[in-house]
């Protein structure tokens, strides 16, 4: 059996890196780009390396490069100023770039699939109620636990972590974040896991003959 890695993964992992050395050489705020784009250095460095011993589900794989994707353009403008954002606030009638709404809704998304996958594959958790019911628990601490860190560089950096936070003015912006996590996770379930079954069950007998 080959062992290596489909050349679309390869792509796409060469690609992240470039994309990230590309937003790396002019971002509006070097700071600001180096904390948004943190999960995505992350993910490249535990990605990569297991991909062998703990391969992941196709779909799992392609909803990260999307997710990273979404982080590096927020990192390399600072979310209140994408471009996109604009478009969509014109397009709602909206005063305030919502791009952000996008990343939060994304780190819903992905992390709920990424969390369905290791509960099912790791037989920890019988029943789909209480599933998905973990899956969400799972993305509100996430999206908790971020809103915790974005408190944090507020407090070490003081008035420069606006760009961070990009809550432009917004009293509700922590709140209205988890919202958007929570319905990400909502979406990926109703969306994808009938799919994400499909390729979990694949994946299980590629396994076996991987261990033999």
């Amino acid at each position: 059996m080959d062992d290596r890695p489909s050349p679309l993964l390869v792509a796409a992992a060469l690609g992240l890196a470039g994309l990230l050395a590309w937003s790396g050489v002019a971002p509006y705020d070097r700071a600001t780009w180096a904390l948004e784009v943190a999960p995505v250095v992350i993910a490249l460095a535990v990605l990569v390396p297991t991909w062998r011993c703990y391969p992941l589900t196709g779909l799992l794989y392609f909803w990260i490069f999307v997710h990273a994707i979404v982080l590096i353009v927020g990192g390399t403008y600072t979310y209140a100023r994408v471009p996109l954002g604009f478009q969509l606030a014109d397009l709602l009638g909206g005063e305030r770039n919502p791009y952000d709404k996008i990343g939060h809704f994304f780190q819903g998304f992905v992390p709920a699939l990424a969390a369905r996958e290791i509960l099912i594959r790791g037989a920890y958790v019988r029943g789909r109620r209480m599933l998905h019911f973990l899956v969400l628990c799972v993305v509100l601490a996430i999206s908790a636990f971020y809103e915790l860190i974005e408190w944090w560089v507020a407090e070490l950096i003081g008035q420069n972590a606006d760009e961070f936070l990009a809550t432009q003015g917004y009293a509700w912006d922590t709140q209205s974040d988890m919202l958007c996590a929570l319905i990400g996770g909502i979406a990926a379930l109703l969306c994808l896991a009938r799919r994400h079954d499909r390729q979990i069950a694949a994946l299980r007998p590629r396994r076996a003959a991987t261990a033999k």
